[in-house]
């Protein structure tokens, strides 16, 4: 490689469909890094399928991990396989140890990825994973694996390709099912092969399913007609809805390849459907996408670039990530057939989506215009420790299920959030450093603390962590000011307006470095010993409250105090 572009390129894509979907603008970028060189993409069957035809795979390699691959001796035979084609360079989308250790026995001298599952060792150029603390979505996450390769920009919309001939077959098989090539289609997917707590309940899928048809009449001149799409095992599941609807449909669930199951979600005028593989296969086809979305995480898997709408209803164990639920399902039985046709009724109004590999422009946000005065804590930022201010403090959290709220914390934080400010934890963590628990333990603390404070319209803007041992000297732990100087870099944050919530000197300590007004939370009574205690150590706060609800009520006064001081300095100098 003299020039430093390497000829042949391994590139291990993910597993899932829908990952794979919204790995697929990372494939376009890394085409655009190395123009000249040939991608071969080593997947699973179902996602070769996905990724036939597609302009920037030069050769699809099957890895059949349940076949001819399975086992030591099929991993190592694979090995033998790509060893023979002399790969200059392996890139890793895949997160897993195997992943690494196949490129490792196939003997490819550069193996590129993230540095996960504890495969450092294998990787000769790993790159770290993103801070758990920041949420990512998927596409920005394949995306940015990419740039310490020279890859700029913003990743365009997802895109697939389905062959005229596919198209067409699909049309036939329509046809015989009496669904003309001009008649609207409303498509279907009410199932989900990660597990029953993603599923919303299927006789609110057929009465969303009958509406629309009876909706699409009004502007079409006929009923739509219905495609119920699913895997293998979702039969059943096809046929209950089916039976509950008065026009035509057909049930796809179990009946089609992945090459089939595209053309069908193509030519769907609106996809409802779960958190699912078809779901992005839709979006990349820019199809308007209605989906539900339950225990997984609507802010890393939405749909990507295509109109969509996300219908959930927040609770307070969501997003758990679970496969089954363990209580009641609420996260999935609170979304209501009103609003999931509600939202489909406006997208089908819309006009027809682009053609496949299209970039399909974001929707535009637009602001609404300010109909009174700006909120009280407009432009403010409330830091906030964690451990003891917003939960209880166990001494080192390691699940999510061992979390609990403070008294007060969801009434002072909503009040906060009402009037205008953004809620930015900042908290150390360094039980991921001492052992204690694992980065995917707080990510998952972290998930449900963000669900129960949503639920009561208290939702954090951002949480920030420090992962590290005390002994590391890092510049991230507190009292040090790290965090937040991300925080104002990411989130483009004012200092001057800023307050900090915490329940130990560190916390007040950093509210001094940063310049910001600040409040200890202790709930017993505190006596004089306790402030000189504090003025020892340089932490003497604003003011010393009980609860959260103190604590906001003080900053909503100080805010206003503040306002009708440069208010009155306004009036003075303008005389």
């Amino acid at each position: 490689m003299p020039d430093g572009t390497p000829k042949k390129v391994l590139v291990r894509g993910p597993n899932w469909l829908g990952d794979a979907v919204m790995c697929e603008p990372a494939l376009q970028g890394l085409k655009r890094v190395w123009p000249g060189s040939q991608l071969f993409l080593l997947v699973k069957p179902a996602v070769a399928q996905l990724f036939q035809a597609h302009p920037v795979v030069d050769r699809l390699v099957v890895y059949e991990d349940r076949g001819r691959h399975a086992g030591l001796t099929g991993k190592w035979a694979l090995a033998g396989d790509l060893r023979r084609e002399r790969f200059d360079v392996a890139v890793l989308f895949q997160n897993a140890f195997e992943a690494a250790f196949i490129a490792f026995l196939a003997g490819i001298p550069r193996r590129y990825g993230y540095a996960t599952d504890g495969r450092s060792m294998l990787l000769t150029e790993p790159v770290a994973p993103p801070d758990p603390g920041t949420l990512v979505h998927q596409v920005h996450y394949y995306w940015n694996l990419l740039k310490p390769l020279g890859l700029s920009g913003e990743p365009s919309n997802p895109g697939l390709r389905v062959t005229p001939e596919e198209e067409q077959s699909m049309a036939a098989r329509l046809m015989q099912a009496g669904i003309g090539a001009q008649d609207p289609v409303i498509g279907v997917n009410p199932g989900s092969t990660y597990g029953g707590a993603k599923r919303w309940l299927p006789d609110r899928f057929t009465q969303v399913a009958e509406r629309l048809s009876r909706k699409m009449e009004e502007s079409h001149g006929k009923p739509a007609a219905v495609l119920i799409l699913g895997a293998k095992g979702e039969e059943a599941v096809g046929r209950s809805i089916a039976a509950g609807l008065t026009g035509r449909s057909m049930i796809l669930s179990g009946a089609t390849t992945i090459r089939e199951l595209m053309a069908a979600v193509k030519r769907c005028a609106v996809l409802v459907t779960n958190d699912t593989g078809p779901m992005h296969i839709g979006s990349a086809f820019g199809v308007p996408i209605v989906a539900v979305f339950g225990p997984t995480d609507w802010r890393t898997t939405s749909p990507y670039g295509a109109e969509h709408a996300l219908i959930r209803h927040p609770v307070e164990c969501a997003p758990c990530l679970l496969r089954e639920c363990p209580i009641d399902h609420r996260c999935m039985t609170g979304v209501s057939v009103d609003q999931v046709y509600d939202a489909a009724a406006k997208l089908i109004r819309r006009p027809a989506a682009a053609p496949a590999m299209a970039e399909v422009p974001q929707p535009v946000r637009v602001a609404a215009e300010s109909s009174g005065p700006r909120p009280l804590l407009d432009g403010v930022t409330v830091f906030l420790d964690r451990d003891g201010t917003l939960n209880e403090d166990t001494g080192y959290l390691r699940s999510a299920a061992e979390l609990k709220l403070l008294p007060g914390v969801t009434t002072g934080l909503s009040r906060l959030k009402a009037a205008g400010a953004r809620l930015v934890v900042v908290t150390n963590q360094s039980g991921v450093g001492r052992g204690f628990f694992t980065l995917k333990d707080l990510e998952g603390v972290h998930a449900r603390l963000q669900g129960l404070l949503e639920a009561d319209d208290a939702a954090l803007d951002a949480i920030y962590f420090c992962p590290h041992h005390p002994d590391d000297g890092c510049r991230c732990r507190k009292p040090a000011r790290g965090m937040v100087d991300r925080a104002v870099a990411e989130l483009q944050l004012d200092l001057r307006r800023c307050y900090l919530v915490g329940d130990h000197a560190r916390d007040i300590q950093l509210a001094h470095v940063i310049g910001a007004k600040s409040v200890l939370l202790v709930p017993g009574a505190v006596d004089e010993a306790i402030k000189a205690q504090l003025k020892t150590e340089q932490a003497m706060p604003d003011l010393i409250a009980r609860t959260m609800i103190e604590a906001a009520e003080w900053i909503l006064k100080d805010a206003e105090l503040r306002a009708d001081t440069m208010t009155q300095a306004g009036d003075r100098s303008a005389g």
